[in-house]
Protein backbone atom coordinates (compact mmCIF):
# COMPACT_ATOMS: atom_id res chain seq x y z
CA UNK A 1 0.00 0.00 0.00
CA UNK A 2 1.48 3.20 -0.85
CA UNK A 3 0.99 6.47 1.45
CA UNK A 4 -0.24 9.79 0.61
CA UNK A 5 3.49 11.01 -0.29
CA UNK A 6 4.16 7.97 -2.31
CA UNK A 7 1.12 8.57 -4.27
CA UNK A 8 1.83 12.58 -4.86
CA UNK A 9 5.06 11.18 -5.85
CA UNK A 10 3.97 8.70 -8.33
CA UNK A 11 1.73 11.21 -10.32
CA UNK A 12 4.30 13.46 -10.22
CA UNK A 13 6.58 11.03 -12.10
CA UNK A 14 3.52 10.19 -14.46
CA UNK A 15 3.37 13.62 -15.82
CA UNK A 16 5.82 15.25 -18.11
CA UNK A 17 6.97 18.31 -15.77
CA UNK A 18 7.03 22.19 -17.68
CA UNK A 19 10.41 23.36 -18.34
CA UNK A 20 11.87 25.66 -16.14
CA UNK A 21 10.12 24.16 -13.04
CA UNK A 22 9.80 27.40 -10.14
CA UNK A 23 7.85 30.46 -9.50
CA UNK A 24 6.76 31.41 -11.77
CA UNK A 25 6.51 28.07 -13.44
CA UNK A 26 7.22 28.19 -17.17
CA UNK A 27 4.84 27.25 -19.59
CA UNK A 28 3.19 22.86 -19.45
CA UNK A 29 4.17 20.96 -22.35
CA UNK A 30 1.36 20.12 -24.74
CA UNK A 31 0.35 16.70 -25.10
CA UNK A 32 1.07 14.86 -28.23
CA UNK A 33 -1.55 12.69 -29.46
CA UNK A 34 -0.80 8.90 -29.96
CA UNK A 35 2.30 9.29 -27.25
CA UNK A 36 0.26 7.89 -24.00
CA UNK A 37 0.47 4.35 -23.93
CA UNK A 38 3.84 3.73 -26.06
CA UNK A 39 6.05 3.22 -22.42
CA UNK A 40 3.95 0.01 -21.66
CA UNK A 41 4.56 -1.16 -25.13
CA UNK A 42 7.45 -3.87 -25.82
CA UNK A 43 10.54 -2.18 -27.27
CA UNK A 44 12.34 -5.14 -29.14
CA UNK A 45 11.84 -8.34 -30.78
CA UNK A 46 13.94 -11.41 -30.91
CA UNK A 47 14.93 -11.64 -34.35
CA UNK A 48 16.38 -14.93 -36.54
CA UNK A 49 20.06 -13.63 -35.64
CA UNK A 50 18.96 -13.64 -32.25
CA UNK A 51 19.50 -9.82 -32.31
CA UNK A 52 16.97 -7.42 -30.69
CA UNK A 53 15.47 -5.11 -33.41
CA UNK A 54 12.70 -2.78 -32.82
CA UNK A 55 9.49 -2.94 -33.50
CA UNK A 56 8.84 0.04 -35.53
CA UNK A 57 6.55 -1.48 -37.98
CA UNK A 58 3.79 -1.70 -35.15
CA UNK A 59 4.22 1.94 -33.81
CA UNK A 60 3.67 2.67 -38.13
CA UNK A 61 0.74 1.07 -37.67
CA UNK A 62 -0.83 2.21 -35.13
CA UNK A 63 -0.02 5.52 -36.01
CA UNK A 64 -1.33 5.34 -39.50
CA UNK A 65 -4.76 4.06 -37.17
CA UNK A 66 -4.75 6.76 -35.42
CA UNK A 67 -4.37 9.41 -37.86
CA UNK A 68 -5.37 9.44 -41.03
CA UNK A 69 -4.14 12.13 -42.84
CA UNK A 70 -0.28 12.20 -41.51
CA UNK A 71 2.60 12.31 -43.79
CA UNK A 72 5.26 9.70 -42.11
CA UNK A 73 8.32 11.55 -43.13
CA UNK A 74 11.11 8.79 -41.54
CA UNK A 75 10.42 5.82 -42.85
CA UNK A 76 13.48 4.19 -44.74
CA UNK A 77 15.17 3.32 -40.95
CA UNK A 78 12.87 0.84 -40.99
CA UNK A 79 14.66 -1.22 -43.88
CA UNK A 80 17.02 -3.14 -41.80
CA UNK A 81 19.30 -5.59 -42.49
CA UNK A 82 16.72 -8.66 -41.02
CA UNK A 83 13.58 -6.98 -42.94
CA UNK A 84 16.53 -7.39 -45.87
CA UNK A 85 16.58 -11.18 -44.71
CA UNK A 86 13.16 -11.53 -44.42
CA UNK A 87 12.22 -10.66 -47.88
CA UNK A 88 15.37 -12.70 -48.99
CA UNK A 89 13.82 -15.97 -47.67
CA UNK A 90 10.18 -14.67 -48.73
CA UNK A 91 11.44 -15.24 -52.66
CA UNK A 92 10.89 -18.10 -55.01
CA UNK A 93 14.10 -20.24 -54.94
CA UNK A 94 13.58 -21.38 -58.72
CA UNK A 95 12.52 -18.22 -59.74
CA UNK A 96 14.14 -16.68 -63.26
CA UNK A 97 17.11 -14.60 -62.76
CA UNK A 98 16.73 -11.14 -63.97
CA UNK A 99 19.45 -8.62 -65.64
CA UNK A 100 21.58 -9.09 -63.51
CA UNK A 101 21.80 -13.24 -63.58
CA UNK A 102 22.01 -13.93 -60.24
CA UNK A 103 19.71 -16.84 -58.76
CA UNK A 104 18.36 -17.48 -55.51
CA UNK A 105 21.20 -20.18 -54.45
CA UNK A 106 24.23 -17.64 -55.88
CA UNK A 107 22.90 -14.73 -53.37
CA UNK A 108 22.94 -17.21 -50.14
CA UNK A 109 26.34 -18.40 -50.84
CA UNK A 110 27.15 -14.73 -49.58
CA UNK A 111 24.17 -13.85 -47.45
CA UNK A 112 25.04 -11.87 -45.31
CA UNK A 113 27.90 -9.94 -46.98
CA UNK A 114 25.38 -9.10 -49.51
CA UNK A 115 22.97 -8.06 -47.23
CA UNK A 116 25.05 -5.42 -45.65
CA UNK A 117 26.28 -4.27 -48.74
CA UNK A 118 22.77 -3.66 -49.84
CA UNK A 119 21.46 -2.12 -46.63
CA UNK A 120 24.38 0.44 -46.72
CA UNK A 121 23.63 1.13 -50.28
CA UNK A 122 20.10 2.05 -49.73
CA UNK A 123 20.42 3.64 -46.48
CA UNK A 124 22.75 6.09 -48.61
CA UNK A 125 21.60 6.49 -51.11
CA UNK A 126 24.17 4.51 -53.37
CA UNK A 127 21.11 1.89 -54.86
CA UNK A 128 20.71 1.74 -58.37
CA UNK A 129 17.40 -0.28 -59.57
CA UNK A 130 18.16 -2.70 -63.00
CA UNK A 131 16.05 -2.72 -65.77
CA UNK A 132 13.94 -4.99 -65.64
CA UNK A 133 13.99 -8.37 -68.01
CA UNK A 134 10.32 -8.52 -70.15
CA UNK A 135 9.29 -11.73 -70.94
CA UNK A 136 6.06 -12.85 -72.12
CA UNK A 137 2.88 -15.63 -70.98
CA UNK A 138 0.50 -17.26 -72.87
CA UNK A 139 -3.17 -16.10 -71.81
CA UNK A 140 -6.17 -18.50 -71.87
CA UNK A 141 -7.42 -16.14 -74.46
CA UNK A 142 -4.32 -16.80 -76.86
CA UNK A 143 -2.66 -13.48 -76.50
CA UNK A 144 0.40 -12.87 -74.88
CA UNK A 145 0.60 -11.18 -71.28
CA UNK A 146 4.03 -8.76 -70.45
CA UNK A 147 5.87 -10.13 -67.25
CA UNK A 148 9.02 -8.16 -66.19
CA UNK A 149 11.49 -10.40 -64.03
CA UNK A 150 13.42 -7.81 -61.76
CA UNK A 151 17.03 -8.36 -60.53
CA UNK A 152 17.36 -10.29 -57.32
CA UNK A 153 18.33 -7.48 -55.25
CA UNK A 154 15.64 -5.21 -56.32
CA UNK A 155 13.13 -8.06 -55.43
CA UNK A 156 14.38 -7.78 -51.94
CA UNK A 157 14.47 -4.05 -51.57
CA UNK A 158 11.18 -3.69 -53.05
CA UNK A 159 9.46 -6.67 -50.72
CA UNK A 160 11.01 -5.10 -47.48
CA UNK A 161 9.86 -1.72 -48.89
CA UNK A 162 6.36 -3.30 -49.50
CA UNK A 163 6.28 -4.54 -46.36
CA UNK A 164 7.01 -0.77 -44.53
CA UNK A 165 4.25 0.47 -46.36
CA UNK A 166 2.22 -2.13 -45.84
CA UNK A 167 1.54 -0.78 -42.37
CA UNK A 168 0.42 2.22 -43.69
CA UNK A 169 -1.86 1.90 -46.55
CA UNK A 170 -3.99 -1.45 -44.79
CA UNK A 171 -5.11 0.98 -42.05
CA UNK A 172 -6.43 3.15 -45.54
CA UNK A 173 -7.46 0.77 -47.68
CA UNK A 174 -11.29 0.19 -48.37
CA UNK A 175 -12.74 -2.91 -47.32
CA UNK A 176 -14.36 -4.08 -50.76
CA UNK A 177 -10.73 -3.78 -52.41
CA UNK A 178 -9.35 -6.99 -52.19
CA UNK A 179 -6.51 -7.80 -54.85
CA UNK A 180 -3.00 -9.05 -53.68
CA UNK A 181 -3.62 -7.35 -50.04
CA UNK A 182 -2.27 -9.40 -46.77
CA UNK A 183 -4.79 -12.02 -45.75
CA UNK A 184 -6.97 -11.65 -48.20
CA UNK A 185 -7.47 -14.46 -50.73
CA UNK A 186 -9.43 -14.70 -53.88
CA UNK A 187 -11.46 -17.14 -52.27
CA UNK A 188 -12.28 -14.01 -50.09
CA UNK A 189 -13.52 -12.11 -52.96
CA UNK A 190 -15.42 -14.43 -54.14
CA UNK A 191 -16.90 -15.44 -50.54
CA UNK A 192 -18.03 -11.13 -50.47
CA UNK A 193 -19.36 -10.97 -53.96
CA UNK A 194 -21.41 -13.94 -53.42
CA UNK A 195 -22.24 -12.55 -50.19
CA UNK A 196 -22.77 -9.03 -51.59
CA UNK A 197 -25.32 -10.65 -54.58
CA UNK A 198 -27.51 -12.40 -52.80
CA UNK A 199 -28.03 -10.66 -49.38
CA UNK A 200 -28.25 -7.41 -50.82
CA UNK A 201 -30.86 -6.17 -52.94
CA UNK A 202 -29.41 -5.49 -56.26
CA UNK A 203 -30.70 -6.12 -59.99
CA UNK A 204 -28.09 -4.86 -62.19
CA UNK A 205 -24.05 -5.89 -62.16
CA UNK A 206 -21.41 -3.53 -64.00
CA UNK A 207 -18.83 -5.58 -65.08
CA UNK A 208 -15.80 -3.44 -65.52
CA UNK A 209 -12.22 -4.38 -66.75
CA UNK A 210 -9.54 -1.79 -66.99
CA UNK A 211 -7.84 -1.95 -70.76
CA UNK A 212 -4.13 -1.95 -69.96
CA UNK A 213 -3.84 -0.90 -66.78
CA UNK A 214 -0.61 -1.61 -65.83
CA UNK A 215 0.69 -0.18 -68.46
CA UNK A 216 -1.27 3.18 -68.31
CA UNK A 217 -0.81 3.78 -64.82
CA UNK A 218 0.55 7.51 -64.36
CA UNK A 219 3.41 7.55 -63.10
CA UNK A 220 3.07 11.37 -62.42
CA UNK A 221 0.08 10.86 -60.46
CA UNK A 222 1.60 7.80 -58.61
CA UNK A 223 4.14 9.39 -57.07
CA UNK A 224 1.49 12.55 -56.37
CA UNK A 225 -0.48 10.12 -54.78
CA UNK A 226 1.86 8.27 -52.38
CA UNK A 227 3.16 12.05 -51.16
CA UNK A 228 -0.37 12.22 -49.37
CA UNK A 229 0.78 9.41 -46.84
CA UNK A 230 4.85 9.45 -48.02
CA UNK A 231 7.09 12.43 -46.39
CA UNK A 232 10.21 10.63 -47.20
CA UNK A 233 11.81 11.02 -49.65
CA UNK A 234 13.93 8.53 -49.81
CA UNK A 235 11.04 6.30 -49.87
CA UNK A 236 9.85 8.46 -53.03
CA UNK A 237 13.03 7.85 -54.39
CA UNK A 238 13.22 4.00 -54.14
CA UNK A 239 9.87 4.16 -55.97
CA UNK A 240 11.19 6.74 -58.73
CA UNK A 241 13.83 4.36 -59.56
CA UNK A 242 11.64 1.15 -60.22
CA UNK A 243 9.74 3.31 -62.31
CA UNK A 244 12.71 5.01 -64.31
CA UNK A 245 14.69 1.59 -64.32
CA UNK A 246 13.44 0.91 -67.92
CA UNK A 247 12.92 -2.39 -69.39
CA UNK A 248 15.15 -4.53 -71.82
CA UNK A 249 13.76 -6.50 -73.98
CA UNK A 250 15.84 -8.20 -76.96
CA UNK A 251 19.00 -6.77 -75.90
CA UNK A 252 16.98 -2.64 -76.40
CA UNK A 253 16.40 -0.94 -73.48
CA UNK A 254 13.71 1.52 -73.01
CA UNK A 255 11.95 3.82 -70.44
CA UNK A 256 8.39 4.49 -70.16
CA UNK A 257 6.65 7.78 -68.56
CA UNK A 258 3.73 5.11 -67.98
CA UNK A 259 3.06 1.97 -66.62
CA UNK A 260 4.69 -0.36 -63.45
CA UNK A 261 5.96 -3.26 -64.52
CA UNK A 262 3.83 -6.29 -63.94
CA UNK A 263 5.53 -8.94 -62.24
CA UNK A 264 7.35 -6.54 -59.54
CA UNK A 265 7.11 -6.54 -56.52
CA UNK A 266 6.40 -3.95 -55.51
CA UNK A 267 3.66 -3.65 -58.56
CA UNK A 268 0.62 -4.98 -56.94
CA UNK A 269 0.87 -1.94 -53.86
CA UNK A 270 1.52 0.62 -56.26
CA UNK A 271 -1.79 -0.14 -58.34
CA UNK A 272 -3.61 -0.89 -55.10
CA UNK A 273 -2.70 2.77 -54.08
CA UNK A 274 -3.29 4.43 -57.22
CA UNK A 275 -7.29 2.60 -57.57
CA UNK A 276 -7.51 3.05 -54.09
CA UNK A 277 -7.68 7.24 -54.85
CA UNK A 278 -8.99 7.03 -58.48
CA UNK A 279 -11.47 4.97 -58.03
CA UNK A 280 -12.06 3.21 -54.16
CA UNK A 281 -12.44 6.94 -52.40
CA UNK A 282 -14.56 8.24 -55.10
CA UNK A 283 -17.00 5.39 -56.15
CA UNK A 284 -17.47 5.23 -52.02
CA UNK A 285 -18.24 8.61 -52.19
CA UNK A 286 -20.40 8.71 -55.20
CA UNK A 287 -22.25 5.52 -53.35
CA UNK A 288 -23.07 8.03 -50.54
CA UNK A 289 -23.92 11.01 -52.38
CA UNK A 290 -25.49 9.89 -56.03
CA UNK A 291 -26.89 6.35 -55.37
CA UNK A 292 -30.62 5.71 -55.22
CA UNK A 293 -30.61 2.77 -54.00
CA UNK A 294 -28.72 -0.20 -52.50
CA UNK A 295 -24.81 -0.45 -54.10
CA UNK A 296 -22.38 -3.08 -53.79
CA UNK A 297 -18.94 -2.77 -55.00
CA UNK A 298 -15.86 -4.92 -55.09
CA UNK A 299 -11.86 -4.31 -56.91
CA UNK A 300 -9.52 -7.46 -57.14
CA UNK A 301 -6.67 -5.66 -58.79
CA UNK A 302 -7.57 -4.32 -61.71
CA UNK A 303 -11.47 -6.70 -62.29
CA UNK A 304 -14.33 -4.25 -60.90
CA UNK A 305 -17.64 -5.61 -60.17
CA UNK A 306 -20.54 -3.34 -59.11
CA UNK A 307 -24.06 -3.97 -58.08
CA UNK A 308 -26.83 -2.21 -58.46
CA UNK A 309 -30.78 -1.85 -57.48
CA UNK A 310 -31.73 0.25 -60.35
CA UNK A 311 -30.51 0.72 -63.85
CA UNK A 312 -30.62 4.25 -63.61
CA UNK A 313 -28.05 4.55 -60.94
CA UNK A 314 -25.67 2.06 -63.16
CA UNK A 315 -25.89 4.07 -66.30
CA UNK A 316 -24.98 7.48 -64.60
CA UNK A 317 -22.18 5.29 -62.44
CA UNK A 318 -20.91 4.30 -65.76
CA UNK A 319 -20.26 7.57 -67.25
CA UNK A 320 -19.56 9.22 -64.43
CA UNK A 321 -16.66 6.40 -63.84
CA UNK A 322 -15.81 6.51 -67.69
CA UNK A 323 -14.73 10.79 -67.32
CA UNK A 324 -13.02 9.70 -63.52
CA UNK A 325 -10.76 7.84 -65.58
CA UNK A 326 -9.73 10.17 -68.56
CA UNK A 327 -8.82 12.53 -65.55
CA UNK A 328 -6.37 9.62 -64.84
CA UNK A 329 -4.67 8.27 -67.96
CA UNK A 330 -7.18 5.43 -67.65
CA UNK A 331 -10.10 3.74 -69.77
CA UNK A 332 -12.46 0.89 -69.73
CA UNK A 333 -11.96 -1.96 -72.30
CA UNK A 334 -14.88 -1.76 -74.50
CA UNK A 335 -15.35 -5.20 -74.81
CA UNK A 336 -15.16 -6.54 -71.28
CA UNK A 337 -17.09 -3.84 -69.69
CA UNK A 338 -21.07 -4.25 -69.67
CA UNK A 339 -24.48 -3.76 -67.87
CA UNK A 340 -26.34 -6.84 -67.12
CA UNK A 341 -29.34 -7.65 -65.32
CA UNK A 342 -28.56 -10.23 -62.67
CA UNK A 343 -29.67 -10.76 -58.92
CA UNK A 344 -32.75 -12.60 -57.15
CA UNK A 345 -35.43 -10.76 -59.70
CA UNK A 346 -33.42 -10.95 -63.08
CA UNK A 347 -35.11 -14.55 -64.20
CA UNK A 348 -38.98 -12.69 -63.51
CA UNK A 349 -38.60 -9.72 -64.79
CA UNK A 350 -37.15 -11.00 -68.19
CA UNK A 351 -39.66 -13.43 -68.26
CA UNK A 352 -42.47 -10.60 -68.02
CA UNK A 353 -41.06 -8.94 -70.51
CA UNK A 354 -40.62 -11.95 -73.29
CA UNK A 355 -36.57 -11.84 -72.89
CA UNK A 356 -34.26 -15.34 -71.87
CA UNK A 357 -32.71 -16.37 -69.07
CA UNK A 358 -30.38 -13.29 -66.94
CA UNK A 359 -26.94 -12.93 -69.07
CA UNK A 360 -23.95 -14.60 -66.69
CA UNK A 361 -20.43 -12.71 -66.41
CA UNK A 362 -17.00 -13.96 -64.89
CA UNK A 363 -15.14 -12.87 -62.30
CA UNK A 364 -11.74 -14.77 -61.00
CA UNK A 365 -12.03 -17.54 -62.96
CA UNK A 366 -15.61 -18.65 -62.15
CA UNK A 367 -19.07 -17.86 -64.27
CA UNK A 368 -21.67 -16.34 -62.19
CA UNK A 369 -25.13 -17.45 -63.46
CA UNK A 370 -28.60 -16.67 -61.65
CA UNK A 371 -29.80 -20.51 -60.98
CA UNK A 372 -32.39 -22.10 -58.49
CA UNK A 373 -31.69 -24.33 -55.70
CA UNK A 374 -33.73 -27.51 -55.70
CA UNK A 375 -36.88 -25.91 -53.54
CA UNK A 376 -36.75 -23.81 -56.76
CA UNK A 377 -35.69 -20.28 -54.71
CA UNK A 378 -32.61 -18.15 -56.08
CA UNK A 379 -29.65 -19.51 -55.69
CA UNK A 380 -26.42 -17.97 -56.81
CA UNK A 381 -24.06 -20.76 -58.94
CA UNK A 382 -20.56 -20.46 -59.26
CA UNK A 383 -19.35 -22.69 -62.55
CA UNK A 384 -15.65 -22.99 -63.71
CA UNK A 385 -14.93 -20.82 -66.63
CA UNK A 386 -14.78 -23.36 -70.15
CA UNK A 387 -12.21 -21.64 -71.00
CA UNK A 388 -9.71 -21.45 -67.92
CA UNK A 389 -10.51 -25.46 -67.93
CA UNK A 390 -9.29 -25.65 -71.32
CA UNK A 391 -6.02 -24.05 -71.19
CA UNK A 392 -5.24 -26.36 -67.56
CA UNK A 393 -5.95 -29.73 -69.77
CA UNK A 394 -4.15 -28.45 -72.62
CA UNK A 395 -0.55 -27.59 -70.00
CA UNK A 396 -1.64 -31.35 -68.63
CA UNK A 397 -1.93 -33.06 -72.02
CA UNK A 398 2.10 -31.54 -73.11
CA UNK A 399 2.97 -32.29 -69.80
CA UNK A 400 1.89 -35.91 -69.83
CA UNK A 401 3.43 -36.47 -73.32
CA UNK A 402 7.08 -35.12 -71.67
CA UNK A 403 5.99 -38.26 -69.02
CA UNK A 404 4.77 -40.68 -71.33
CA UNK A 405 7.50 -43.63 -70.56
CA UNK A 406 7.84 -42.61 -66.97
CA UNK A 407 6.12 -45.44 -64.93
CA UNK A 408 2.91 -45.20 -64.25
CA UNK A 409 3.17 -44.55 -60.08
CA UNK A 410 5.67 -41.94 -61.09
CA UNK A 411 2.70 -40.20 -63.15
CA UNK A 412 -0.04 -41.10 -60.80
CA UNK A 413 2.32 -39.15 -57.86
CA UNK A 414 2.49 -36.09 -60.29
CA UNK A 415 -1.26 -36.12 -61.85
CA UNK A 416 -2.90 -36.23 -58.60
CA UNK A 417 -0.94 -32.95 -57.25
CA UNK A 418 -2.15 -31.31 -60.35
CA UNK A 419 -5.99 -32.53 -59.79
CA UNK A 420 -5.64 -31.70 -56.05
CA UNK A 421 -4.00 -28.37 -56.57
CA UNK A 422 -7.13 -27.40 -59.11
CA UNK A 423 -9.70 -28.98 -56.56
CA UNK A 424 -8.24 -26.80 -53.76
CA UNK A 425 -9.20 -23.76 -56.02
CA UNK A 426 -12.33 -24.58 -57.92
CA UNK A 427 -14.14 -26.92 -54.96
CA UNK A 428 -16.76 -24.28 -54.53
CA UNK A 429 -20.56 -25.28 -53.77
CA UNK A 430 -22.62 -25.55 -57.13
CA UNK A 431 -19.64 -26.54 -59.02
CA UNK A 432 -19.32 -30.06 -58.50
CA UNK A 433 -20.55 -31.21 -62.70
CA UNK A 434 -17.06 -28.93 -63.12
CA UNK A 435 -15.56 -30.92 -60.74
CA UNK A 436 -16.34 -33.99 -62.40
CA UNK A 437 -15.37 -33.31 -65.81
CA UNK A 438 -11.93 -32.02 -65.33
CA UNK A 439 -11.43 -35.25 -63.63
CA UNK A 440 -12.92 -37.22 -66.53
CA UNK A 441 -10.39 -35.26 -69.35
CA UNK A 442 -7.58 -35.91 -66.89
CA UNK A 443 -8.24 -39.80 -66.69
CA UNK A 444 -8.75 -39.80 -70.60
CA UNK A 445 -5.54 -38.11 -71.48
CA UNK A 446 -4.00 -40.39 -68.99
CA UNK A 447 -5.43 -43.38 -71.42
CA UNK A 448 -4.34 -42.15 -74.51
CA UNK A 449 -1.10 -41.25 -72.98
CA UNK A 450 -0.40 -44.61 -72.07
CA UNK A 451 -1.85 -46.22 -75.05
CA UNK A 452 0.63 -44.08 -77.41
CA UNK A 453 3.59 -46.07 -75.42
CA UNK A 454 2.53 -49.17 -77.13
CA UNK A 455 0.99 -49.94 -80.53
CA UNK A 456 0.08 -53.44 -79.02
CA UNK A 457 -0.99 -51.79 -75.88
CA UNK A 458 -4.59 -52.68 -74.25
CA UNK A 459 -5.65 -50.01 -72.42
CA UNK A 460 -9.41 -50.27 -71.78
CA UNK A 461 -11.14 -47.31 -69.86
CA UNK A 462 -11.95 -50.15 -67.39
CA UNK A 463 -8.33 -50.48 -67.01
CA UNK A 464 -6.86 -46.98 -66.75
CA UNK A 465 -10.49 -45.88 -64.55
CA UNK A 466 -9.34 -48.15 -62.01
CA UNK A 467 -5.44 -46.54 -61.73
CA UNK A 468 -7.49 -43.45 -61.16
CA UNK A 469 -8.88 -44.37 -58.40
CA UNK A 470 -6.09 -45.35 -57.05
CA UNK A 471 -4.39 -42.19 -57.53
CA UNK A 472 -6.34 -39.33 -58.53
CA UNK A 473 -8.67 -37.48 -56.02
CA UNK A 474 -12.50 -37.85 -56.26
CA UNK A 475 -14.21 -34.88 -56.98
CA UNK A 476 -16.25 -33.54 -53.80
CA UNK A 477 -16.53 -29.79 -52.63
CA UNK A 478 -13.95 -28.19 -50.28
CA UNK A 479 -14.57 -24.84 -49.72
CA UNK A 480 -17.98 -24.11 -47.73
CA UNK A 481 -20.95 -21.72 -48.44
CA UNK A 482 -19.78 -18.31 -49.04
CA UNK A 483 -22.25 -16.75 -46.04
CA UNK A 484 -20.75 -19.10 -43.89
CA UNK A 485 -17.26 -18.31 -44.09
CA UNK A 486 -18.07 -14.24 -44.92
CA UNK A 487 -19.66 -14.28 -41.49
CA UNK A 488 -16.30 -15.90 -39.61
CA UNK A 489 -14.35 -13.39 -41.48
CA UNK A 490 -16.31 -10.41 -40.74
CA UNK A 491 -18.34 -10.86 -37.57
CA UNK A 492 -21.16 -8.76 -37.22
CA UNK A 493 -19.70 -7.31 -33.94
CA UNK A 494 -17.04 -5.58 -36.04
CA UNK A 495 -17.78 -2.09 -36.45
CA UNK A 496 -18.70 -1.24 -40.51
CA UNK A 497 -18.93 -5.39 -41.01
CA UNK A 498 -22.54 -5.50 -42.04
CA UNK A 499 -24.31 -5.91 -45.72
CA UNK A 500 -26.15 -2.62 -46.65
CA UNK A 501 -26.45 0.61 -48.04
CA UNK A 502 -24.11 2.57 -45.36
CA UNK A 503 -21.68 0.25 -44.76
CA UNK A 504 -18.65 -1.00 -47.57
CA UNK A 505 -20.68 -4.19 -49.34
CA UNK A 506 -18.65 -6.82 -49.97
CA UNK A 507 -15.79 -6.24 -48.01
CA UNK A 508 -16.28 -6.31 -44.31
CA UNK A 509 -14.65 -3.67 -41.82
CA UNK A 510 -13.96 -0.23 -43.25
Amino acid sequence: MMNGREKSDSAIVAMKLANKVGKPAAEWVERRAGAKGNAGQPHTCRAQNRESVPQGLERVRHAARQRKKERFTALSHHVTVDLLREAFFALKRKAAPGVDGLTWQDYEAGLEEHLQALHAAVQSGAYRALPVRRRYIPKPDGKQRPLGIAALEDKIVQRAVVEVLNAIYEEDFLGFSYGFRPRRSQHDALDALAVGITSTPVNWIFDADIRGFFDSVSQTWLIRFLEHRIGDERIIRLVRKWLKAGVLEDGEWSVSETGTPQGAVASPLLANIYLHYVFDLWAEQWRRREAKGNVIILRYADDIVVGFAHEADARRFWDALRSRFEQFSLALHPDKTRLLEFGRYAAANRARRGLGKPETFTFLGFIYICGKSRRGSFQLQRKTRGDRMRAKLKQVKEQLRQRMHEPIPLQGRWLKQVVSGYFAYHAVPTNSRALGAFRHHVTELWRRTLRRRSQKDGMTWERIAKIADAWLPKPRILHPWPDRRFAVNHPRWEPGARIGPAGICAGGAQ
